[in-house]
C-alpha cells in the first residue's frame, strides 16, 4: 500500500451529506487569509466565496467576464474580481503575475471552475476542451502561483473533481480524442479523474513546503454546469420535479448549492485535515475507496503512479512546472 491509499479513509466527522457550507464554517476564523476561487461568480464557487468572505477571508475571483462577475459578487463586499481565461495561457500568466506582484501569501486556492459535457471543442494546441479547461488551465495556474502558496506556510489547494470520475480513467494513449470517437460524458469523466490525480501529485510535491491538496466531489447540483443537457436528460437523472424545480435529496447525492459547497469549505478550513492531503473527499469527510458502487472514489483516481504520469505529461504540454521540483 502507498501512503496515499492508506490516508484515504473516512475520519468520521460530525457533518454529512445534508450539511451546509455555513454549518461547516461555524467557529472558523479566516481573518488575514487570502483565498482565490476560480468559478467563484456562480453556483458552488459563489457560495464558497460568500462563506469564506463571511469568515474574514479576502476573496479574489478570477473571471472571463469581469463585469458580469462583479455584479454577482456585489453581495460579497470583500470579494475582488480579476480577469482570467483558463483557456488562454497568456491570461493565466498575467493573472498569476498580478497576484505575485502583491507579495502576499496565498492561503487558499479553490479550483472550482469547470465545464461539463459540451460538444467537442479544442484549445489552440488541439487539446480536448474539457480536459484543457478543467485540468490543464488549473495545472498552469497552480504552477504559476506556487511562490505565493509556499509563502503561506500552510496553504491548501482544493480541486473540484466529481463522482463523474467514475465514467472514465485517463486514456493516456488518446487523451484528446484524436483517434477514438468523442463521448462528451466520457471526456467529462476523464477530466474529473485528472482533477483527482492532480490533487494527489500536487500534494506529494507540496507537503514539504506546507502546501496540501484535496480533491472534492461536491454532490450533484442542478446549475450552470448542466447547461449542455436537455430537460429530458435531467429528468432521466431524477433530478427535477414535474414542475421543473430541482430535487434536493442529499442521501441520493442531489444537493442544493449550500450543501454542495460544504465539502469544499470543509477541505479549505477543517482543523482535522491539518497534516492530511492527497485525498478525495465527499459529504464533508474523506471518502472511502470503492471500486464498483456509486460512492467514494475509484482506486485509479488516487493512484500515485497515474498521478505522476499525468503531472509529467501536463508539465510537458504546458511548458511549466513547480519551481525547483
Amino acid at each position: 500500500m502507498n501512503n496515499h491509499s492508506t490516508q484515504q479513509h473516512p475520519l468520521g466527522t460530525r457533518f454529512g451529506a445534508a450539511s451546509r457550507a455555513e454549518e461547516v464554517a461555524e467557529g472558523i476564523d479566516c481573518s488575514g487569509t487570502l483565498a482565490i476561487i476560480t468559478g467563484g461568480a456562480s453556483g458552488l464557487g459563489l457560495e464558497t466565496a460568500r462563506v469564506l468572505a463571511s469568515k474574514g477571508a479576502h476573496v479574489i475571483v478570477p473571471a472571463r467576464d469581469e463585469g458580469a462577475a462583479a455584479k454577482v459578487l456585489a453581495e460579497v463586499p470583500s470579494a475582488q474580481v480579476m480577469p482570467l481565461d483558463l483557456m488562454d495561457n497568456a491570461s493565466i500568466d498575467a493573472f498569476a503575475a498580478a497576484i505575485l506582484a502583491r507579495r502576499e501569501p496565498l492561503h487558499l486556492l479553490v479550483l472550482s471552475a469547470g465545464i461539463m459535457a459540451p460538444p467537442l471543442f479544442r484549445d489552440v494546441k488541439g487539446h480536448e476542451g474539457q480536459f484543457a479547461t478543467n485540468h490543464l488551465g488549473h495545472f498552469r495556474l497552480v504552477c504559476r502561483l506556487w511562490p505565493a502558496l509556499v509563502a503561506a506556510r500552510g496553504a491548501r489547494v482544493v480541486v473540484l473533481s466529481s463522482r463523474g470520475h467514475m465514467l472514465s480513467d485517463i486514456d493516456f494513449d488518446d487523451i484528446d480524442y484524436h483517434h477514438r470517437p468523442y463521448d462528451r460524458m466520457q471526456a467529462y469523466g476523464q477530466s474529473k479523474t485528472a482533477n483527482s490525480l492532480f490533487a494527489v501529485a500536487l500534494d506529494a510535491r507540496g507537503r514539504q513546503d506546507g502546501v496540501r491538496a484535496f480533491a472534492v466531489h461536491p454532490g450533484s447540483i442542478l446549475g450552470n454546469l448542466a447547461k449542455h443537457f436537455t430537460r429530458e436528460d435531467i429528468r432521466a437523472f431524477g433530478a427535477i420535479h414535474p414542475d421543473g424545480s430541482a430535487v434536493v435529496d442529499p442521501q441520493r447525492d442531489l444537493k442544493n448549492v449550500q450543501q454542495g459547497a460544504a465539502t469544499t469549505v470543509w477541505c479549505a478550513t477543517a482543523p482535522e485535515l491539518d497534516g492530511q492531503g492527497g485525498v478525495y473527499c465527499e459529504d464533508c469527510d474523506i471518502a472511502v475507496v470503492e471500486p464498483e458502487l456509486l460512492r467514494g472514489v475509484r482506486p485509479y483516481a488516487i493512484d500515485p503512479a497515474r498521478a505522476e504520469r499525468l503531472w509529467v505529461l501536463s508539465a510537458r504540454w504546458e511548458g511549466v512546472d513547480i519551481p525547483g521540483k
